[in-house]
């Protein structure tokens, strides 16, 4: 019984760890895996803005930046995305390049979102979540501070709880 057991457990494991094998990144069209955590550069990428003009992360070369992954249908985002369209208005005088990432939704549904919450800051659209994986984010809302070098100062995953939450990460990144 227990060879059965063991069995039922392991060939599950094992057929999917071959298939897994099998699946480099090569497979979906991904840069090579970087680990991307505090401390390092931020990978560069290009997403189409919601008029789908192309905009990559490297246009914004020593500037300090704000990255939020989002989605409409996720509630912690719909939260705090009143807090970040405040910050995108008083602090991108200060220099601040603030971009939501949408994950997986279409312009129409980001545009529908964007009209309710009154929201003008600048959207990119990862339609195949092709940048999310590349910034492992595995939980939305997920955000990214990075520096005028480039390099991230500070990953947050969940809703800031108000605009001073996240004026609090920016001392980290604007001096």
């Amino acid at each position: 019984m227990l060879k059965e057991i063991a069995v039922i457990i392991l060939v599950p494991i094992v057929v999917s760890g071959l298939v897994m094998a099998g699946c480099s990144n090569d497979t979906f069209n991904l840069p090579p895996a970087e680990e991307v955590t505090v401390g390092k550069a931020a990978p560069d990428f290009q997403l189409p803005d919601l008029d789908r003009n192309p905009v990559s992360l490297s246009d914004f070369q020593g500037k300090p930046i704000l990255i939020n992954f989002w989605a409409s249908w996720s509630r912690p985002s719909r939260t705090e995305m009143p807090y970040i369209q405040q910050v995108y208005e008083e602090w991108s005088d200060k220099g601040l390049v603030v971009l939501a990432i949408n994950i997986g939704e279409t312009p129409s549904e980001v545009k529908k979102i964007m009209g309710k919450y009154e929201l003008s800051l600048p959207v990119l659209l990862d339609t195949k979540r092709l940048v999310a994986q590349q910034y492992d984010v595995w939980s939305i809302p997920t955000t990214f501070f990075i520096d005028k070098n480039g390099i991230i100062q500070a990953k947050i995953i969940g809703a800031f709880q108000s605009k001073a939450a996240i004026e609090t990460k920016l001392g980290e990144i604007i001096p």
